[in-house]
């Protein structure tokens, strides 16, 4: 180190083992301290959790009733539709244990809501503002969410069942169009 002087370096001439040992003695007091303090965080967190338990917001309601169900083309296609659709694009939820588990409660219902309100099986004698975008979304992958299939196992698709549901919602909408605005 050139044209640092050994006083920059090591200030008020403390020995290398010195400044060793007090670097060490630091650490050992960070280390101690977050110790201490690791019950009282992990207490917060607890109380945290239960106290958003009370927060009456995102609870599952009771699924509506069923009005009016499309003409489907086969029971083939209802049944792949039931499989990976009806939990959220129907008045035929099948909730989960973790819906009743806030903040996971909150996405849930916030995600069903907003799928009804798209498309719902349900309710086909409504508007539907999205259905005809349906088979083009299942097609692309972006239905169902990626995030659903491996809560649902169920929900997963293989490829030839993917292609029949496809099919069987194309050819469903084309006898019973979706009413739209």
């Amino acid at each position: 180190m050139r044209g640092v002087s050994p006083a920059h370096v090591n200030p008020g001439g403390l020995a290398p083992r010195m400044l060793w040992w007090i670097a060490c003695r630091r650490i050992v007091s960070v280390r101690s301290r977050f110790r201490r303090l690791l019950p009282f965080v992990i207490g917060g967190l607890v109380v945290l959790v239960v106290a958003i338990q009370l927060v009456p917001y995102g609870r599952p309601t009771p699924n509506p009733p069923v009005r009016r169900e499309p003409s489907w083309d086969s029971p083939r296609t209802r049944e792949l539709a039931v499989r990976a659709c009806f939990d959220c694009h129907s008045n035929q939820t099948q909730y989960p244990w973790y819906s009743y588990v806030a903040p996971a409660s909150w996405l849930v219902n916030k995600d069903i809501h907003e799928a009804r309100s798209k498309m719902n099986f349900s309710e086909w004698d409504l508007i539907q503002r999205e259905a005809q975008a349906a088979p083009e979304q299942i097609e692309k992958g972006d239905m169902p969410l990626w995030f659903y299939i491996p809560l649902h196992p169920e929900a997963r698709l293989s490829a030839e069942e993917r292609a029949a549901l496809i099919h069987g919602i194309e050819a469903t909408f084309a006898a019973d169009r979706p009413r739209r605005r």
